[in-house]
């Protein structure tokens, strides 16, 4: 029989998200999107994760003309904080270009689940709206998330 690993609940480790944390977090995300390489949808993401101690991890798409070879905002901003050492966080922001809200792709919202539990924050908006944001939980984007 497999090893059937399941990571630790998160949520009792989860801190309170002020709401000017979540501002920065945004703004850190816009951030990242005016750095996203994306020469052929030219759709600038920026994602950053809230980690430990309130410091922030960001990332950008970067797309490359075998698109699926294509890293989304969310996932490099994932590998940048693993890189860091950091694996838990109570926050997510995503940001990108265009006139609607930019809700994470599946491949991200798995990815994000491996080190996210069902209450993190997720908070999403249009870069040049910053101000009219949606907040919902991980557990509300991806209700029934693959698991080990």
């Amino acid at each position: 029989m497999a090893n059937k690993r399941r990571p630790p609940a998160r949520s009792a480790q989860i801190p309170r998200v002020t709401p000017a944390a979540l501002k920065r977090l945004l703004r850190r995300a816009a951030a990242a999107a005016r750095r996203a390489h994306c020469p052929y949808s030219h759709y600038h993401v920026g994602a950053a994760l809230l980690g430990p101690g309130q410091r922030m991890y960001a990332g950008c798409n970067v797309e490359n003309a075998s698109y699926g070879l294509t890293l989304c905002a969310e996932r490099n901003a994932v590998v940048q904080a693993v890189a860091a050492g950091i694996k838990t966080f109570s926050a997510v922001a995503i940001v990108a270009d265009g006139p609607a809200i930019p809700f994470p792709c599946g491949a991200c919202r798995q990815v994000l689940v491996e080190f996210c539990g069902p209450d993190t924050i997720v908070i999403i908006a249009v870069r040049n709206r910053l101000d009219q944001f949606q907040t919902l939980t991980l557990g509300k984007l991806l209700p029934h998330a693959f698991t080990l």
